[in-house]
């Protein structure tokens, strides 16, 4: 185990190292987001009525804090692939490490970078009005929460793409994304959409995180169905199950990527 950690640590280096070398794709990955809170909360959200009342850039925020997490899924699908078909992978599994290290190293490295984009969207939230009105405890119960779902993602990320057979298959990721985040409650409230449209959303793993951390920070909720009113509960359980599922998987077919 004292080995498999040093390992693990060993490739988590590596990979915040050669972040560290490309600015410009860091640059891009925290600005995307930013404009899209702004775009959402300034230039579309005027026509935006929250159910229940509450000021739509207090809901929109925690949704836009998810979201940004689940992005993060394709920018470890592209790294993983990146360094499996450029041979780096082959390289690693010929040295002596632990077999497990290579993707407990890439997610250690990924939830690093996470922490520092989610602390850049807190103070762009903080910078264009949105507050927690909770304390702090709760706004870092919160803030767990988001870092839960993105480590479940990390390793949905990692097994996609160990089963990439090439870069371009990061299109087919980017294409489901767009429709399962937006089918969910980040941008609007469910009973807004018709009632088996709304049932879907309300259901969808990003959501409860969504509503959770609205609750937390004390944001408008607007979900009064079952996954709304138990969103606590199902924002722990549904990364966890994800991250034992795609856990095993991404360890499993790295062994046999060679067979």
């Amino acid at each position: 185990m004292r080995w498999a950690l040093a390992d693990s640590w060993t490739i988590t280096r590596r990979d915040l190292l050669r972040r560290g070398r490309q600015p410009g794709m860091l640059l891009i990955e925290l600005a995307f987001p930013i404009m899209m809170v702004l775009m959402f909360g300034f230039l579309l959200g005027g026509a935006i009525t929250v159910p229940g009342g509450g000021n739509y850039l207090d809901f929109l925020l925690p949704g836009m804090f998810a979201m940004t997490m689940f992005f993060g899924a394709e920018a470890t699908m592209a790294a993983v692939t990146g360094d499996k078909t450029k041979g780096v992978t082959d390289r690693f599994r010929s040295m002596p490490m632990a077999p497990s290290a290579v993707v407990a190293g890439r997610s250690g490295a990924d939830l690093i970078n996470s922490v520092a984009g989610l602390v850049v969207m807190i103070g762009t939230g903080l910078l264009v009005g949105w507050r927690w009105h909770n304390g702090s405890w709760p706004a870092l119960a919160a803030v767990g929460l988001l870092l839960l779902l993105r480590f479940a993602l990390i390793w949905l990320g990692i097994y996609l793409g160990l089963l990439a057979e090439a870069p371009e298959s990061i299109m087919a990721l980017q294409i489901l994304v767009w429709p399962v985040g937006f089918l969910s409650t980040v941008f609007v409230a469910p009973a807004t959409m018709p009632g088996w449209l709304g049932t879907i959303a309300s259901w969808n793993p990003l959501s409860a995180t969504v509503t959770a951390c609205r609750e937390l920070f004390g944001n408008p909720v607007a979900d009064a169905s079952w996954p709304g009113r138990h969103s606590l509960l199902l924002a722990v359980l549904w990364p966890i199950a994800l991250n034992v599922l795609f856990g095993v998987l991404s360890v499993r077919r790295y062994q046999r990527l060679s067979r």
